[in-house]
């Protein structure tokens, strides 16, 4: 199909998009929830009011082209919002920029990490992003915005858009710290009693680190390109603020590095358990043999069927056979012990 072809590329993860609307600044804030796509138009940005549109749902790709005559945007912006497969990437275009990343969540039933792609659009008056679930995970910037807390209200839409990026490299600091409990129960689970399970688990969580990985490192060029932004659209006060983040996602990323070299750590351990194990086992099972090796010698050299062994006819014969075969036993036992192979 040719460029700019807005295809819905993901799985449907809400029945009908939501469309909320929030409108700020420093003195006057209101949100709504718009109950029909024909709303969107009496919600116009206005330039004195930072405007939040949040669309939850982006299988509809008819109000996604709706929004894109709506509001200008580039045919390839429509193009990467519904197509779930996009990279994290920073565009600048003449109208506004255009961020993709993905959020991450983790799931400690399943220990698996659930991956989300949000779309964000901004230029001076104007920001507008895509979620797929109906989860929202800017709540903690919506209620800064409820209670004037930080410069959110103070700032423009760009300032806004860092904070929402922001959220999300502080969501994958959560994420590392549920997988960094997980690696610890699984380590004392290892040390206590290694089994099958525990392979497989290490084996689960490594694919999980590798999977933050992956998400954070184009995330990482994408915020470099953002902090590196002359745009229009970024007021230079924000830039500090940006190129600070871009340390965060550094920070994860060594984090994310840590914990796949403490996985591969647990992974020989388990395999050292494992061979520890198995030693006790066949030591256990040599000391046995290498005591029966001289019983068996006694019991084999009377069970000969030869006429004249003077041992045969003696009245206690048998109790004296059992009793030096008791006396080696015993002897082997304590040279075992001695040596300390016990």
């Amino acid at each position: 199909m040719p460029p700019g072809s807005v295809v819905f590329t993901g799985n449907q993860k809400v029945a009908k998009v939501q469309l909320h609307y929030l409108k700020y600044n420093a003195t006057h804030f209101e949100e709504h929830t718009l109950d029909s796509h024909s709303e969107i138009v009496y919600h116009q940005p206005t330039a004195a009011d930072v405007n939040w549109l949040d669309i939850r749902g982006i299988h509809d790709t008819d109000l996604i082209q709706q929004l894109g005559k709506i509001f200008e945007l580039h045919p390839l912006i429509l193009e990467a919002i519904v197509d779930t497969n996009q990279r994290p990437k920073f565009e600048e275009y003449e109208k506004g920029i255009f961020l993709i990343f993905k959020a991450l969540s983790f799931d400690k039933q399943q220990k698996k990490i659930i991956p989300e792609q949000i779309a964000l659009y901004f230029r001076n008056d104007l920001l507008i992003t895509f979620q797929e679930d109906h989860t929202d995970i800017f709540t903690a910037i919506r209620q800064r915005l409820h209670t004037k807390k930080g410069k959110i209200r103070l700032r423009g839409a760009d300032y806004l858009a860092y904070s929402l990026v922001d959220n999300l490299v502080d969501n994958y600091f959560q994420v590392l710290d549920q997988i960094e409990e997980e690696i610890e129960q699984l380590e004392d689970k290892l040390l206590e009693s290694p089994d099958v399970n525990a392979k497989e688990a290490i084996h689960l969580l490594k694919k999980e680190v590798i999977r933050v990985r992956k998400a954070v490192s184009p995330l990482r060029e994408a915020i470099n390109l953002f902090s590196k932004s002359d745009s229009a659209f970024i007021a230079e006060s924000t830039g500090i603020f940006i190129r600070n983040l871009y340390g965060n996602t550094i920070q994860i990323m060594d984090i994310a590095d840590t914990y796949r070299d403490i996985l591969n750590g647990l992974q020989d351990l388990y395999i050292s358990e494992i061979s520890f194990k198995m030693n006790q086992v066949m030591q256990v099972l040599t000391i046995i043999t290498t005591i029966f090796v001289p019983l068996s010698f006694l019991v084999g050299l009377y069970g000969m069927n030869f006429d004249h062994m003077p041992e045969l006819h003696y009245k206690y014969g048998y109790f004296v056979l059992l009793g030096i075969m008791f006396l080696i036993a015993i002897g082997l036992l304590i040279w075992f012990r001695r040596k300390k192979w016990l």
